[in-house]
C-alpha cells in the first residue's frame, strides 16, 4: 500500500511588537588636569650652635645575667670628642675600645682586648625524666566461646604394591666345541 506524504500547514508567527533595543554610546568629559604650580625653594636659615661641652659615664655589671660593659665620653666646646667602653665578649675576652672624633679626622678608634679567649664547653646534665605515670594497658578476654573443629578423618589410602614382570634375558648357552691340542712340536 501506498500512503500520500502527510501535508503541514506552514507555521505562522507574529512579529514581535516591542522596539529593537538601542545602545546609546556613552558620552565621556575630557579629563581636564590643573596647570602645576611651581614655587621657588625657600631655604631657611640654619641657626649655628657651638658645640656644647659634656661629660658622661655609666656601667652595668650584673654576674647572673654576664653583663658586664660600660662607656665613659667627654666632649669640649670646639666638638672634640674622647671616650671608652667596654663589654665582656662571649669568649670570656674584654674588648676595651679608646676613640677620638672631630671634624677633621672623623673617628678614630683604637681596639684592645684584654684576657684569654676560652672555648666555651657547657657541663653535660642528662635530663633526668621520670617514667611514665600511666598503667599498662589491659585488655579482657574475649567472651565468645572459641571455635572447635573436628579433626579430620580420612581412612589411609590402601594402594597394593605393583607387581612387575621381571623378563629374564633368554640367551642360548655358548656351545664351544672341545679344545684340539697338537701332540707333536
Amino acid at each position: 500500500p501506498q500512503y500520500p506524504k502527510p501535508q503541514y500547514p506552514k507555521p505562522q508567527y507574529p512579529t514581535p511588537a516591542y522596539p529593537a533595543p538601542a545602545y546609546p554610546t556613552p558620552a565621556y568629559k575630557a579629563p581636564a588636569y590643573p596647570a602645576p604650580a611651581y614655587s621657588s625653594p625657600a631655604y631657611a636659615k640654619t641657626q649655628e650652635y657651638a658645640p656644647m661641652p659634656y661629660s658622661f659615664n655609666w656601667a652595668v655589671k650584673d654576674d647572673p645575667s654576664y653583663n658586664d660593659y660600660a662607656h665613659q665620653e667627654t666632649a669640649d666646646d670646639k666638638g672634640y670628642v674622647t671616650g671608652s667602653y667596654r663589654t665582656l665578649l662571649p669568649d670570656g675576652r674584654t674588648q676595651i675600645v679608646n676613640y677620638k672624633a672631630d671634624d677633621y679626622t672623623g673617628y678614630v678608634a683604637d681596639v684592645k682586648y684584654d684576657g684569654e679567649a676560652k672555648e666555651y664547653k657547657p657541663a653535660y646534665k642528662p635530663a633526668g625524666y621520670p617514667s611514665p605515670a600511666y598503667p599498662s594497658p589491659s585488655y579482657p578476654s574475649p567472651s565468645y566461646p572459641s571455635p572447635s573443629y573436628p579433626s579430620p578423618a580420612y581412612p589411609s589410602p590402601a594402594y597394593p604394591s605393583p607387581a612387575y614382570p621381571s623378563p629374564a634375558p633368554k640367551y642360548p648357552s655358548p656351545a664351544y666345541p672341545a679344545p684340539k691340542y697338537p701332540t707333536k712340536y
